[in-house]
């Protein structure tokens, strides 16, 4: 039978802060151990719910643990949120282990009436919870042990027929001792060279430990693109609504209430020409012109007369119709001392025209109390919404406000291009800091407001720093390089250890990108209860495609955008070079053009994750699937796929 991987989850705020105070973890590995089980993950997490379901939802999806147990955090205690933290993710309820766990508990105490056990499967892994005693913990796994029964669950969930567990059973049904953690084989055959791990409270790694103890291999479950879209649209929610005045300054945010019309627009007869305005019943003839000047609106127009109304302009008492200039003829004009002509006097009507002719009427664009705008519209800075503001009168309205960016760059080997300081040691001055210039133009050219943290060097007070700085100034973090699997990435542990961050996911499936970050980081007391981060790769044509997949949506979403129009525009293409697939989905920087036969997309070269000049001129970023099996290793000119644009098309 093959080894059984379990992983055991501590939630204890005590032990979180120190480790040493874990019993019952180590308690459970060490019966474990005993038994054939293979223990890769000893973790430690504070009784917080997000906490709590994040560790034990990564272990189930990343596909190589069979078992996960968690212990503490089962019972009545205000800080006790284990039970709520795994329910949501069960997706077959065992009621009986659930039983068979307050049972055997109840044999030896009656306050055991007061836990509340969950157990269950998540995907293909059985999630059982233990209370947080030593005592209670060695009580629940002899009873889960002796007999079988989790073995035999074990082989089921895996989609086994059970037969080897009976088998077993069988053969050592004589040597069974109700009992005893310690009386029952289980068939697994154990590693004895098996290294135990040591507990610890987070996934990343101890940048204070020697660099011979970092992690070999991610522990980071590697998310699907959409996986990773809709974590951080599950977790990203708007800012607080501002009342803000309407004027130009609006364009880029989005409305934060529904906009109604103040009145009736327009508020009285107005006219939708150039022309005079008279009354349906006067022939065509010669007719005195009056002008606001010279005639009030309020008083009706006298016989004989015509009133001269520029579009969009009120209609006097009496009028009921309008004639354009083009059916009127100059009769005579007005001089000055100087025999100039400066105004119509009189004016001949070439026709006769019916009622209403040119004429809206009051409302006949809105009405007051008329919805005319929706909370969630986007103020585009082509001008529609603003002007419709002002058309119906609104002054000031809500908005949801933007995110402020701060942005920073890692590692000791970056040079600012303004202040340059070149590194002493070799030769080797080190390279420019091509990130912050290029995102911070980025996110000014899409109108939000960016701090600058500047290049951060490889060191953990530096960090902390660093990000307490941008924690204190900026709604979102945007930061560049260090998350890695190298001795100086800290990017990881910093969020996690110095700041008590969740990390939702540190890894994506993506070319270029795969080791793209997403965190939240608490800030009681602050304007927001956690700040988002999000560590992007250090390669500069990776800072940047990785900004324009994950960031974008971020900042859009804590902008107020609604959730279907937080990403980036598709559209089908037809390619105009081979590219190569791989293994992963990958994002090709391309210009796109328009053309009479559709959408063209041409690369821009190399697309080496280090080379930002791929990026130069690109319009677009066309989706390439990863290459199968038994599919083709690249796409070929002509091939439509869909692509991402990212800025202004080009005609071909």
């Amino acid at each position: 039978m093959q080894t059984t991987r379990v992983a055991i989850l501590t939630v204890s705020d005590t032990a979180s802060l120190d480790p040493t105070a874990d019993r019952s973890g180590p308690a459970i590995r060490e019966a474990l151990t005993e038994q054939g089980f293979e223990c890769p993950y000893l973790l430690i997490v504070p009784d917080d719910e997000l906490r709590i379901r994040h560790t034990v939802q990564t272990w189930c999806e990343q596909g190589d643990i069979d078992w996960v147990i968690t212990t503490g955090g089962t019972g009545f205690g205000v800080r006790d949120r284990t039970p709520e933290a795994i329910r949501p993710l069960i997706e077959r309820d065992a009621s009986g282990l659930v039983h068979l766990l307050l049972s055997t508990s109840l044999q030896h105490t009656p306050l055991a009436s007061l836990s509340r056990p969950v157990a269950g499967t998540v995907k293909n892994t059985l999630v059982v919870t233990l209370p947080g005693s030593v005592k209670a913990v060695r009580e629940n796994l002899q009873a889960l042990l002796n007999g079988g029964v989790v073995n035999h669950a074990l082989d089921l969930i895996k989609g086994g027929s059970g037969r080897s567990v009976h088998a077993v059973l069988a053969s050592t049904a004589s040597a069974s001792q109700a009992g005893s953690v310690h009386s029952h084989s289980h068939g697994h055959h154990h590693d004895h060279g098996h290294a135990i791990p040591q507990p610890r409270s987070t996934l990343s790694h101890d940048p204070t430990a020697p660099v011979t103890a970092r992690h070999r291999e991610s522990p980071y479950r590697q998310l699907a693109i959409d996986e990773a879209l809709d974590c951080i649209l599950r977790e990203i929610g708007p800012l607080p609504a501002v009342d803000a005045a309407v004027t130009p300054f609006l364009r880029g945010h989005v409305l934060a209430e529904d906009v109604q019309a103040l009145q009736d627009v327009p508020s009285t007869y107005t006219t939708s020409v150039d022309g005079y305005a008279l009354r349906s019943t006067d022939p065509p003839g010669i007719y005195r012109v009056l002008t606001s000047q010279t005639h009030p609106l309020s008083q009706p127009l006298p016989p004989g007369t015509i009133f001269r109304v520029n579009t969009g302009g009120p209609l006097p008492a009496g009028a009921d119709t309008v004639i354009m200039v083009e059916d009127t003829r100059l009769h005579t004009s007005v001089r000055n001392d100087q025999g100039e002509d400066v105004e119509e006097e009189t004016v001949e009507t070439l026709a006769q025209v019916p009622s209403g002719e040119n004429v809206r009427d009051p409302g006949s664009d809105t009405k007051g109390g008329d919805l005319v705008l929706e909370k969630g519209q986007i103020i585009h800075s082509a001008g529609g919404e603003i002007g419709t503001l002002a058309f119906v009168g609104r002054k000031h309205v809500k908005i949801y406000r933007r995110p402020v960016v701060a942005v920073l760059s890692t590692g000791n080997e970056l040079l600012d291009l303004q202040a340059p300081n070149p590194m002493s040691g070799d030769g080797w001055g080190g390279i420019w800091d091509t990130n912050r210039p290029s995102l911070q133009a980025a996110l000014e050219g899409m109108g939000y407001q960016v701090i600058d943290l500047g290049i951060v060097p490889d060191s953990i007070d530096a960090h902390v720093a660093a990000i307490q700085h941008g924690l204190s100034s900026a709604d979102i973090l945007v930061t560049t390089g260090g998350t890695s699997m190298g001795a100086s990435d800290l990017l990881k542990p910093v969020i996690e250890r110095n700041f008590g961050g969740q990390i939702h996911f540190g890894r994506v499936r993506v070319k270029p990108g795969k080791p793209t970050t997403f965190a939240t980081i608490p800030t009681p007391g602050g304007p927001a209860e956690r700040v988002p981060i999000f560590a992007l790769p250090g390669n500069p044509a990776s800072a940047l495609v990785t900004f324009h997949l994950f960031v974008l949506p971020a900042l859009r979403r804590m902008g107020g955008w609604p959730v279907d129009r937080c990403h980036l525009p598709r559209v089908r293409v037809h390619i105009q070079h081979e590219m190569r697939l791989d293994s992963r989905p990958e994002f090709h920087r391309v210009i796109i053009k328009a053309s009479p036969g559709g959408f063209l997309a041409y690369s821009t070269g190399g697309q080496r994750s280090s080379r930002v000049a791929s990026l130069c001129g690109a319009n677009g970023l066309v989706a390439l699937p990863p290459r199968g099996d038994n599919g083709p290793a690249k796409l070929q000119v002509g091939d439509i796929v869909d692509a991402i644009v990212i800025g202004e098309l080009q005609m071909e």
